[in-house]
């Protein structure tokens, strides 16, 4: 069986946790990587969002329903599990993974859903992640990983895995 991650993260401030080298979303997909050997394509903005978290959100907002990526994935055929990781935005997934998600053919598959947050849980995003990717088996007990505690969460991701 052949896995694959598909995640939005975002360095620069994060909410709790400041300015940070890395995405806390990206931090967790390298650990379900590494437990699981699974194929990772991270989610890019077409424009980058700003540095600050507070013109960030903002900027997200603007983004729902029309948020252009850099690469657009076309086909998961090759795939058995795919795994949807990221922040939440609005209380669900950054508008990016709507754009990411929209067209690919999910029939038959697994996927797993899995939100890093600072108090939001995974908010909307699996029933979020129901309507984009018909015909998979979602499963309905995803996994909300603190961002502040991101780079401390091998060991929930191994138990949740």
């Amino acid at each position: 069986m052949r896995s694959l991650i598909i995640y939005f993260s975002r360095a620069d401030e994060n909410y709790a946790v400041g300015y940070i080298d890395k995405g806390n979303t990206e931090i967790v997909a390298e650990f379900v990587q590494e437990l699981t050997g699974a194929d990772l394509f991270r989610v890019e903005p077409a424009v980058p969002y700003a540095a600050d978290y507070k013109t960030c959100i903002e900027e997200a907002k603007q983004r729902i329903g029309n948020a252009p990526i850099r690469e657009k994935l076309t086909d998961i055929s090759a795939y058995d599990t795919v795994y949807i990781m990221s922040p939440v935005y609005w209380g669900t997934f950054a508008p990016e993974m709507e754009t990411a998600l929209t067209g690919l053919d999910f029939s038959g598959k697994t996927v797993r859903v899995i939100s890093t947050h600072e108090g939001s849980g995974l908010g909307r995003m699996v029933s979020d992640v129901k309507r984009l990717c018909r015909g998979a088996d979602v499963d309905s007990k995803g996994l909300a990983i603190k961002g502040s505690e991101a780079r401390s969460a091998k060991n929930q991701v191994a138990a949740w895995l």
